[in-house]
């Protein structure tokens, strides 16, 4: 069995992909704070208890849209393979709906999460080269 195939260490690995790309989502939000009619987005929570597994195709990517050509394009060409959505946020008279405040909450959260993830990924790899006598 390789160490890729460890369900943990797949759940991990996963979990620290979408906070990546959660910070992502969440720093165009914040980059976008003062566009006009710009409406923030975020991510669906990761449910591991699905019996489907999540497949590229199967899910929307998230990238972003050039409507005019003094745009600058997006730095990140692969799309995502987690899904997106839309907040519930109160709109501004110019049609933005990201309040910085409650970005920056998240931010702080998401960075929580992936600063978890990674202990729990770094102590799960020492747990099986001490196993493996390799320490």
């Amino acid at each position: 069995m390789a160490i890729t195939d460890i369900p943990i260490l797949s759940m991990l690995r996963t979990r620290m992909e979408w906070a990546q790309e959660r910070q992502r989502v969440l720093s165009e939000n914040v980059a976008n704070s003062d566009t006009p009619n710009y409406r923030g987005r975020d991510l669906k929570a990761l449910k591991f208890d699905d019996s489907t597994p999540i497949t590229p195709a199967a899910v929307s990517s998230v990238s972003l849209a050039r409507t005019e050509n003094r745009h600058i394009g997006s730095a990140f060409l692969g799309g995502s393979s987690f899904r997106t959505e839309k907040g519930n946020y109160e709109v501004r008279p110019g049609g933005n709906s990201v309040n910085l405040e409650e970005e920056m909450m998240k931010v702080a959260a998401n960075q929580m999460d992936y600063q978890a993830a990674t202990a729990l990924y770094t102590r799960s790899l020492y747990i099986i080269k001490t196993a493996l006598g390799k320490r």
